[in-house]
């Protein structure tokens, strides 16, 4: 019994909606650093390649305008701090297309996975993080464990990169030495572009482990337990008895929406004790008849004690009224069935109106006609 127990404690069910939206909250999300570290090593590579020449010919500008002095400059004490100002300002046009680029990918590496994420919890201070035994266990947990593996194999496949790049442009690297200046700054940042940038792909292969792993250990840090998801689901759904207070108050708006349009009415039919439907028809704005009203029991008294207050007329046609409660819902028009007896009820409550105005006869009520399949005799 005890381990049917501890089983049923295990966290082995997917994080519900509320629970990723209350983690997102607090700041907790899938990120991996390999991605933005990809990210930017690679941004810088390409930046490098794009706009090398460009660099390099600012840097050529600078070191000449440095290293050329005129005589009169040689006793102008502010020449040093004009100068400094002029170079730094031209370095900074050189390399702002970069470090552009290297913002863009920083930001776009961080919300790789996780999206973009505001939270003031997750640099709030927490006491539990200063406690000392608590920070020994995460140095020594299994996460540390596969943090130190992927440090090591990082470093591993950038050397080994490294070395095969070396080993590849060794020669080319010693005939620099023998080439003049320009054309040797030139051909440096070519070689370091490139190198750079193979060395950068390598960190591709980092990420696209490191990025799945991440993914998963979240979702398995936000796994709830079955009793965990049973109580969010009462918070967020209700208690029982709490939804049934609600349906009954749901219940009772629709029924004194529905009371209000009784007087409306053109005829209400009854049972006449167990059941009353108030109908009304306007052939202007009507395809067929609609039911505005229905209830039993207490319901159809009180549809009849309003139909009696505003004069509203009330027929006992027990068949019909039961067809008409059980087959139509309030607000839909009659059952194509009830089309013939209804209109003969329309007909005979009007002929009964002019009657009691003087201007014909007393009609007489007429038999109803019901298909076999709309009646409830029950």
């Amino acid at each position: 019994m005890a381990e049917e127990n501890d089983n049923s404690q295990e966290k082995t069910e997917e994080a519900t909606p509320r629970r990723l939206e209350k983690a997102r909250e607090d700041g907790q999300t899938a990120r991996s650093k390999e991605l933005a570290t990809m990210a930017v090593l690679i941004a810088g590579a390409g930046g490098l390649l794009i706009f090398g020449t460009q660099l390099s010919a600012s840097m050529e500008a600078i070191m000449r305008d440095a290293f050329t002095l005129e005589r009169s400059a040689i006793f102008d004490t502010q020449h040093m701090s004009i100068q400094l100002l002029a170079s730094t300002k031209e370095a900074a046009w050189a390399l702002a297309p970069i470090l552009l680029l290297l913002l863009i990918a920083a930001v776009a590496g961080s919300i790789g996975i996780g999206g973009l994420l505001f939270s003031g919890k997750a640099i709030a201070p927490k006491p539990n993080r200063m406690d000392p035994m608590k920070g020994l266990g995460r140095m020594f947990s299994m996460r540390s464990l596969i943090e130190l593996v992927k440090a090591i194999a990082k470093v591993g496949l950038v050397m080994a990169v490294a070395i095969l790049i070396l080993s590849i442009r060794t020669e080319d690297l010693l005939a620099i030495a023998e080439e003049s200046a320009v054309p040797a700054m030139e051909h440096v940042l070519w070689t370091l572009g490139w190198s750079f940038f193979v060395l950068a792909c390598a960190t591709i292969v980092i990420a696209m482990i490191d990025v799945p792993f991440q993914i998963f250990d979240h979702q398995k840090k936000l796994r709830m337990t079955k009793q965990e998801v049973k109580d969010e689901y009462k918070d967020t759904e209700g208690k029982p008895e709490v939804k049934g207070k609600i349906r009954q108050l749901q219940r009772e708006m629709a029924q004194r929406r529905m009371m209000q349009d009784v007087p409306t009415a053109d005829v209400v039919i009854t049972n006449p004790t167990h059941y009353a439907v108030a109908l009304k028809y306007d052939s202007d704005s009507m395809g067929a008849p609609m039911v505005v009203a229905k209830g039993n029991d207490e319901t159809a008294f009180k549809i009849m004690e309003i139909a009696r207050e505003y004069k509203v007329e009330i027929l006992r046609t027990p068949p019909l009224a039961r067809a008409v409660y059980h087959n139509s819902d309030i607000g839909d028009e009659i059952p194509d069935g009830l089309y013939m007896a209804i209109a003969q009820v329309l007909a005979y409550v009007f002929q009964l109106r002019q009657f009691r105005k003087g201007r014909g006869p007393k009609p007489g009520m007429p038999d109803l006609p019901i298909p076999s399949d709309l009646r409830r005799d029950l």
